[in-house]
């Protein structure tokens, strides 16, 4: 019986491609990116890292003329990152694989440009700077088709952990936090009507926001005056827009998280509303709503890659027009608003976000968070 033995050759590029893409996937959790309109090139993100771009390129490169037209290019497609991912400064590593060893390659504004010419030169260039043991870390023994396993099946493996995550977060949830709160909301709107209507009386009764009477001790207010509305108008408008931006941050955080954002938003902006608002009684839900919206920032920007145009369409104008209505309109209690988005942000970064956020970092939102309840209540109390 004959039997044929087929191998697998790999150029030097693609081996040192593969390498790099495995250490970086695996070790550095970057992801891969989509650029259009681009050949024989790799590029890879990672927002939380001080160098967020990377990028291996393949294509020769002949001369200078040809080396400045391609870090021309590089830096728009950043420009362009750095437009999507609300990112004030992007560094990028661009590396290169084949360029004419007569060009002396520079740096320019936030791009470190790297010459490789074989895997272990990694030891040797700013790539040992930036990543600190990468030599140590990279894929050593394979060759041809075993290293095209092992890279194949390392880099799934964290794709499909990364993507299990994914999962978790955005895929369609029961909601009933968001539900109930609206029921609350309405419960009181009737128990309000039944008891003789929405004036300001039978609101205060109920437990309206009064800055004097939380000062005299009853803080109870800071949070059942969040429930309770001056009309049906009020109430309507202040469901639907729970309704809207509730049911999609349930999703995102789970039930636990959202009730926590929301309950400490409702009781940032009661508070920062006594602290403010000192002739007269406050109502609604507005100031846990803005929270809402806080929280939505936080998260919006950790994934800023899938939301950046949720963001810049629809949540920071929606926060900003009715910033500006609050400050114009008589009647609106927009210090509640303010309070509240301040609050809703802040208990984001105290309960974290799945995948995302370290355990220090949860416990430095919390620290960040009650100092700021304590300075709010300090201040109200004094």
């Amino acid at each position: 019986m004959r039997t044929i033995t087929r191998t697998i050759t790999i150029t030097k590029k693609d081996e040192i491609t593969m390498r790099l893409v495995h250490y970086f996937i695996t070790e550095k959790n970057y992801t891969p990116m989509i650029v259009r309109g681009v050949k024989d090139e790799i590029w890879l993100e990672n927002q939380e890292e001080n160098y967020k771009i990377i990028r291996i390129n393949s294509n020769y490169i002949h001369n200078i003329e040809q080396l400045n037209d391609d870090i021309y290019k590089l830096k728009n497609v950043m420009h362009q990152i750095k437009h999507k991912t609300f990112a004030f400064t992007m560094n990028a590593l661009n590396i290169y694989l084949d360029i004419n060893e007569e060009i002396k390659i520079y740096d320019d504004k936030n791009i470190k440009n790297v010459f490789l010419k074989d895997i272990s030169d990694t030891k040797n260039t700013a790539i040992a700077t930036i990543f600190p043991g990468i030599e140590k870390k990279l894929l050593q023994d394979q060759e041809g088709l075993d290293l095209i396993i092992n890279v194949t099946e390392d880099i799934n493996a964290k794709t499909e952990k990364n993507n299990r995550v994914y999962e978790a977060i955005f895929k369609s949830k029961k909601i009933i936090v968001t539900y109930l709160l609206i029921a609350i909301c309405f419960i009181m709107y009737l128990v309000s009507i039944v008891m003789g209507g929405t004036d300001a009386y039978t609101l205060y009764k109920l437990g309206a926001i009064s800055s004097s009477a939380v000062k005299a001790g009853e803080v109870w207010r800071l949070l059942v005056g969040t429930f309770l509305h001056g009309g049906l108008f009020h109430l309507l408008i202040n469901m639907y827009s729970l309704f809207i931006i509730g049911t999609q941050l349930e999703t995102y955080l789970g039930k636990k998280n959202f009730l926590i954002v929301y309950l400490v938003s409702a009781i940032s902006g009661s508070l920062m509303s006594c602290l403010f608002t000192l002739d007269a009684i406050s109502i609604g839900a507005s100031g846990a709503i803005f929270g809402l919206l806080g929280s939505f920032l936080y998260f919006g920007y950790h994934f800023r890659l899938f939301l950046g145009s949720v963001l810049k369409t629809q949540i920071i104008p929606l926060i900003l027009i009715n910033l500006i209505i609050g400050f114009t309109i008589p009647g609106i209690d927009n210090a509640a608003h303010v309070g509240g988005l301040i609050g809703g942000l802040l208990a984001s970064m105290a309960t974290g976000i799945k995948g995302k956020t370290s355990k220090s970092e949860k416990i430095n939102g919390t620290i960040v968070l009650v100092l700021y309840l304590l300075f709010l209540s300090v201040m109200l109390f004094r």
